[in-house]
């Protein structure tokens, strides 16, 4: 069975630090390049990507440290089909977001893109893909993917709902989000703290979880998601906390 290579391009939420970029990660396949998310971090995409397999971009939502990396589409002359996933209803915004007079139209670009838009439930695209509505501010879609026999599940940009659990079931992989310190209370956006995603690996009887999306107001240092691996490993002894360049496989 061929590993899954996973490479976190960008583990910051909010804003870009001298820590991290803000949130973008790259999964190799065999036959695929899968991209979660679009933030700063993605302009790191061309240093990984070297064979011409097909490109697939997965979006949560659209909050803009989530999508502002779009805008270094312009630098890539990929020559694989690109196919960027959004969430129903979004594929407007998008389009006016990246186009005169804020950037250059994702319609005339080197690339060959296309842009499709997910409803919540199963998909069988060129792999298995469920999405479901996450809890947060606007709607954010969590995944879930199947691919050479392995799992992996990405869920950022929420509080604790239900479909976390539905998503994450039995999973090789759970990446999420880790935006609150461990205790801070809710300010009004939905988020997770290092335990609650821990305690979701642990009900979901997941394999490993690997926190990103760390809030750059507060987690300042690596120290701090040091910390928080430790709170979470208190509940999910198999956890680590990402930070930029770095490379698992599952």
């Amino acid at each position: 069975m061929e590993q899954l290579k996973i490479v976190f391009l960008g583990t910051n939420g909010w804003y870009s630090t001298q820590l991290g970029s803000t949130i973008s990660t790259l999964i190799e396949t065999n036959k695929y390049y899968i991209i979660l998310d679009a933030g700063n971090g993605f302009h790191k995409i061309d240093k990984y990507i070297s064979q011409e397999k097909p490109l697939f971009i997965f979006l949560s939502h659209l909050h803009l440290d989530h999508i502002i990396g779009l805008h270094a589409l312009s630098k890539f002359n990929f020559k694989q089909k690109i196919k960027l996933y959004t969430y129903q209803g979004t594929k407007k915004n998008l389009e006016m977001l990246f186009n005169h007079p804020f950037s250059v139209s994702l319609y005339n670009l080197p690339i060959n893109l296309e842009i499709f838009e997910l409803e919540e439930g199963f998909h069988e695209l060129e792999f298995p893909v469920t999405c479901e509505l996450l809890l947060h501010s606007d709607p954010s879609l969590g995944y879930r993917f199947e691919i050479n026999g392995k799992s992996f599940t990405y869920c950022t940009d929420t509080g604790l709902t239900e479909s976390l659990y539905t998503l994450s079931k039995n999973v090789d992989l759970l990446i999420s989000e880790c935006s609150y310190k461990p205790g801070q209370e809710k300010w009004g956006w939905p988020h997770l703290k290092a335990e609650e995603a821990a305690m979701i690996a642990k009900k979901s009887n997941c394999k490993e979880l690997i926190l990103t999306h760390f809030d750059a107001s507060y987690y300042n240092t690596f120290e701090k998601r040091k910390k928080a691996e430790k709170k979470a490993q208190r509940l999910f002894p198999n956890t680590s906390v990402a930070y930029d360049g770095l490379e698992v496989y599952i």
